[in-house]
């Protein structure tokens, strides 16, 4: 059985898909690109996926991460362009990689986020992300499952800053851009209970709701103090696996083979 992990993306407005609905399409997809999918047993065979931290409903994502398990081998970068083909435009494959280590759900261990809060000047949003940040913690609630739920979300956000912003933006009125780095804790902490956070700390309000954005997710690198791409361990060991391939053949070799 071969098992591959693929990277999708959420943009414009299949921001607004939720997890169950991207489940419906992949799942069409695949039957449109006749991947050779492993079932699950029982009455109703279901096709092996495994989906990892989806993104709330609304968000965007450059990097949403799910593994499926084949019955036949298949080259992933071809499987991924079929795929891709078959999805809607906004739902893109961009990256296919065989899964030759185990974890990937354990590697996403933080979020990389951008929000974009139109209507708010950024040193107003400078203000509010410092308070945000000297504060030691900072309580929200949540309705969830088993009712309204109190925590707090400062010890969660590894970083928090206004960035410069785009250029190329639409719109002339001010614009404020957050980018948020945050730890995937218990219960999750999502950008808009950031957002809700620096409104209780700072009262700060946009007059529209923000657009947030994924960028990246992967392991905490403690060190750089970066996310690291939780695909390149799958990456690494293919390219271990054919450095030793190619080995013992490079040995068999006549000598000055290959030469004039």
């Amino acid at each position: 059985m071969q098992r591959i992990r693929l990277r999708y993306t959420k943009r414009g407005r299949l921001r607004f898909t939720s997890h169950r609905d991207f489940q419906r399409a992949f799942e069409r997809a695949l039957r449109r690109a006749e991947v050779p999918m492993a079932y699950s047993a029982g009455f109703t065979p279901h096709p092996k996926v495994s989906y990892a931290n989806a993104a709330p409903t609304g968000t965007g994502s450059e990097a949403e991460f799910l593994e499926i398990a084949l019955v036949e081998h298949r080259d992933p970068e071809k499987l991924r362009q079929l795929l891709d083909e078959s999805l809607p435009t906004g739902l893109d494959i961009i990256d296919a990689v065989e899964a030759r280590t185990s974890g990937l759900a354990d590697r996403l261990t933080a979020s990389v986020w951008e929000l974009r809060l139109e209507g708010v000047r950024p040193e107003e949003a400078g203000h509010a992300v410092s308070v945000f940040l000297t504060a030691e913690s900072v309580e929200v609630e949540r309705r969830m499952k088993n009712g309204v739920r109190t925590f707090d979300t400062r010890a969660a956000v590894v970083s928090l800053e206004v960035t410069p912003p785009r250029a190329d933006r639409p719109g002339d009125g001010p614009c404020a851009i957050l980018r948020l780095v945050v730890r995937h804790v218990t219960p999750a902490v999502r950008p808009d209970d950031v957002l809700s956070g620096l409104r209780a700390v700072a009262d700060l309000a946009p007059p529209v709701p923000a657009a947030v954005t994924r960028l990246a997710q992967g392991l905490f690198d403690e060190e750089s103090g970066t996310v690291t791409d939780p695909l390149a361990p799958d990456r690494e060991a293919a390219t271990a696996g054919l450095k030793q391939a190619a080995g013992p053949a490079a040995a068999k070799a006549p000598e000055g083979a290959g030469s004039a």
